[in-house]
């Protein structure tokens, strides 16, 4: 009997469980479904004969080893930091290791252990890294096949509201981890554009957006990733003259968020110490510069001369101009900002989220240049069963299945870019409603 072990049963686990639930008993199949919380960890079993719920402090190594032990193999639904810490336990007792996080310098020094031991680390195979990796690797390859040569490339994809539950004026809820999307874009982006290489810097990050449109859904926001550079390597496209990676908001998000940006609000570098009952007023007010009489809004408008007429309501509706005492007072800028959004932000239990994700490719074949345009959208249910855990999850646990069924060959620490998991992950994904549309416009020379 195959033993699969999930660590973590938060929102993105869902999909995941249920799908591998399904063929648990024909396949002979056990699941360990573990969290600190045995609790939830029952939720999403459902009772079922083929699994197990426990509980488990992750950070005691002896309760992680013994269930390691037990399995065949681990999915990680940890947050990213934890990912390498259960690599190695995985690489020492020889247990092959699957998660939908970005692959880190921490488990590519791992890399050659793993080859050894003949154990398949397999990593980004979630939405996005994933999805966006298998689609866009379909393309190119087909492309490469055919003699054609991919002279651009840019890929975006964002997880926000479905517009019938845009009910707020930044059309956004949190459908995934806040403070991920707090810290977003930090540091540098890196590009590439007509062979010459383009550099972002945080502070300018989302005022250098592009629109992207969808047919059904409409316009959108896009802002580079922090690296695009690196996958020239991954796709095979080391001389590609355009790529870029981004991600994408309702068009009018990124001129609001900016202004947090710029006030240095989203900054987790340091701590404040509020006195207790201050204000969202007075909290946005230690951002701006003194002024003997003016109000907050003015200083606001008068330090952000060129701000969007848009924007002042956005900022207000989350409450910053009111007296109202903030929900923490001591933390990081960010951290504060975050609990703010929380109550902002949550999704409703009808609420539906949405993906999208969009491939643009320009293709140079004979005395014609292609554009292709590749547009995936994926609508949730409800709070629970979310876009965002369908693609993230579903994908992993196709991943799981085929690789159990002795499906995929490959081993070592590997990314999902390879025909024999991108070729059946995107065929089964289609029976479930994730699938591409896309558009071939030729432009002639």
């Amino acid at each position: 009997m195959q033993t699969i072990l999930i660590l973590g049963a938060g929102k993105s686990s869902t999909y995941l469980i249920e799908y591998l639930l399904e063929s648990a008993g024909v396949k002979s199949r056990k699941i360990i479904v573990a969290d600190i919380l045995k609790r939830t960890a029952a939720e999403k079993i459902k009772g079922s004969s083929f699994a197990s719920a426990v509980s488990i402090n992750i950070t005691n190594q002896e309760e992680r080893n013994a269930l390691i032990q037990k399995s065949d193999l681990v999915v990680s639904m940890l947050p990213a930091s934890m990912h390498p810490i259960i690599a190695k336990d995985c690489l020492t007792l020889g247990k092959h290791f699957f998660t939908a996080s970005y692959e880190s310098d921490e488990l590519r020094k791992l890399a050659n252990d793993i080859k050894a031991k003949n154990l398949l680390f397999l990593n980004e195979c979630g939405l996005d890294p994933g999805i966006d990796h298998m689609s866009a690797m379909k393309i190119i390859d087909h492309q490469k096949a055919k003699g054609n040569e991919i002279i651009s490339f840019k890929s975006f994809c964002g997880g926000i509201l479905s517009p019938e539950s845009e009910d707020n004026p930044w059309k956004y809820k949190f459908t995934w981890n806040p403070r991920n999307v707090v810290l977003a874009g930090q540091g540098v982006s890196r590009y590439i554009q007509n062979a010459q290489l383009k550099f972002i810097p945080y502070h300018k990050l989302f005022e250098r957006t592009e629109k992207i449109n969808f047919e059904d859904v409409g316009d959108f926001d896009g802002y580079a990733n922090r690296d695009s550079l690196r996958y020239r390597e991954i796709y095979g496209l080391e001389k590609i003259p355009t790529m870029l990676r981004g991600t994408l908001r309702r068009a009018g998000f990124c001129q609001a968020w900016n202004v947090f940006v710029q006030l240095g609000m989203t900054d987790d570098t340091f701590q404040v110490d509020f006195p207790n009952g201050v204000s969202y007023r007075g909290f946005l007010n230690s951002f701006l510069p003194y002024h003997p009489t003016k109000t907050v809004e003015e200083k606001l408008q008068a330090y952000l001369p060129n701000m969007d007429l848009d924007t002042m309501p956005k900022i207000e509706w989350l409450g910053l101009f009111s007296d109202n005492p903030v929900p923490i007072s001591k933390g990081s800028p960010a951290t504060i900002l975050q609990k703010i959004l929380e109550e902002k932000w949550q999704l409703s239990p009808d609420d539906k989220d949405m993906i999208v994700l969009q491939h643009q490719f320009e293709v140079k074949g004979g005395k014609v240049n292609t554009k292709i345009v590749s547009s995936l959208v994926c609508k949730g249910q409800n709070e629970e069963y979310t876009a965002m855990a369908k693609t993230v999850g579903l994908p992993l646990a196709m991943a799981v299945d085929l690789f159990l069924d002795g499906k995929i060959k490959s081993r070592g620490l590997q990314i999902p870019v390879q025909k024999e998991f991108y070729d059946p992950i995107l065929k089964a994904l289609e029976g479930y409603g994730i699938f591409f549309q896309e558009n071939q416009i030729p432009k002639n020379e």
